[in-house]
């Protein structure tokens, strides 16, 4: 269960970020146009992305040795010690929703969702490269607890803003929010950075 909390915390930190994925959900939801349809899309390749990872990581750690181990630990560190700088100076710029309702055909709005979720760089290097790797040494099965609660936050995270889009969408242009969303993400990503440092000093 501990790696399940984990998971579902590592995940959302990493998820909660005003991006262009996020702002697109969000203004789905205000024009109440396949908000279901665009939440699930990005709640699924979420998961994908998040056992993706788990898996690559479980497959080739046979092949690990020390110095890889090493490397990969240093690599870690390094993403969140640049994930930690990107929140402490995050420059403030001003968000704006597209709220004009236009018809747009089932196909395409997949094609654009599934566009905002896989040609994002910054998915790959939060699920794939981030969540595989923190998780490398665990158990199996605590590396599974820890992808469902990973998983399991992008699932409540796209559903809540998708739905509850004209509450996010007035309150999360308020700097002082950010502010203490930001600590809050600073604060357990230290946390996490600490054990890997920790994890790199003891090889």
């Amino acid at each position: 269960m501990s790696f399940l909390i984990l998971g579902f915390f590592t995940g959302l930190s990493l998820i909660l970020a005003f991006g262009a994925q996020n702002i697109f959900v969000i203004e789905q939801g205000l024009k109440k146009q396949y908000v279901f349809l665009v939440c699930l899309i990005c709640s699924i390749s979420d998961l994908i992305l998040i056992f993706l990872g788990i898996f690559l990581f479980q497959y080739f750690g046979s092949f690990f040795n020390t110095s890889i181990e090493l490397i990969l630990n240093i690599f870690l560190f390094i993403f969140l010690i640049h994930f930690i700088y990107s929140k402490i100076f995050i420059k403030k710029t001003k968000i704006t929703f597209n709220k004009k309702k236009e018809k747009i055909l089932l196909k395409n709005i997949i094609i654009k969702t599934l566009g905002f979720t896989y040609l994002n760089p910054h998915v790959y290097s939060d699920t794939v490269f981030f969540l595989g790797n923190f998780s490398k040494n665990f158990l199996l099965i605590n590396k599974y607890y820890f992808a469902m609660g990973a998983s399991l936050a992008s699932l409540l995270f796209f559903f809540l803003i998708g739905y509850l889009s004209q509450y996010f969408s007035r309150y999360l242009k308020s700097e002082t929010i950010w502010k203490i969303i930001n600590l809050i993400i600073i604060s357990f990503m230290f946390f996490l950075a600490m054990l890997v440092l920790a994890e790199i000093l003891n090889k």
